[in-house]
């Protein structure tokens, strides 16, 4: 197809619709409707690549729904963010890992002091990030807690390349796993 005339908008449609109802069944955070809006529009700016799988409603479906989960884990985020309860950054997890090395007597003992290794003052909140911070980890991929507790907890080198932007992304990922742990507490 080289047109976009050519595409069918209500096809299109009625299958953004479809996707976009799965979508909200499971993310409540979000209205169908919006979802549906949000994902014709991710169409009409890729139609290119709407238009070479034009034919393959399987491939199309996969396109609608990965659009449709993005906005919907964008608009939790934006929500977890705006809400009145705390919101780790990526930065703040990465400190609760390093506190990982230590036993919680070793830490209890620092409490209230100055750490040189965390290069922070420990206090409770750092002692509730901890914890929140060891039940996310288990929500994450086996290569993306394997890379997070190589590089926090024992503070092994991680090679540059593949290895430096998963570990970013993983930092990212334990940010948002906290904070979703935090608000269904």
């Amino acid at each position: 197809m080289t047109e976009t005339a050519e595409l069918d908008w209500g096809y299109l449609s009625t299958l953004a619709d479809k996707v976009a109802y799965s979508i909200a069944q499971s993310w409540a955070i979000v209205e169908k409707d919006d979802v549906k809006q949000e994902i014709l529009m991710h169409a009409y700016e890729c139609r290119p690549a709407i238009e070479a799988a034009y034919g393959n409603e399987d491939f199309l479906w996969k396109i609608f729904k990965k659009a449709g989960v993005q906005y919907a884990s964008k608009e939790r985020d934006y929500r977890d963010l705006m809400d009145d309860q705390y919101y780790y950054t990526p930065d703040e997890a990465k400190a609760a890992l390093r506190t990982l090395i230590y036993t919680d007597e070793e830490l209890g003992q620092l409490l209230g002091k100055k750490d040189d290794l965390l290069r922070c003052r420990v206090t409770d909140s750092l002692m509730s990030a901890r914890l929140d911070a060891q039940t996310a980890l288990k929500r994450l991929s086996p290569r993306q807690e394997t890379l997070l507790m190589r590089r926090y907890v024992y503070g092994l080198p991680i090679d540059k390349g593949a290895d430096e932007v998963a570990l970013s992304r993983a930092a990212v990922s334990l940010a948002r796993q906290m904070n979703r742990t935090l608000r269904t507490k």
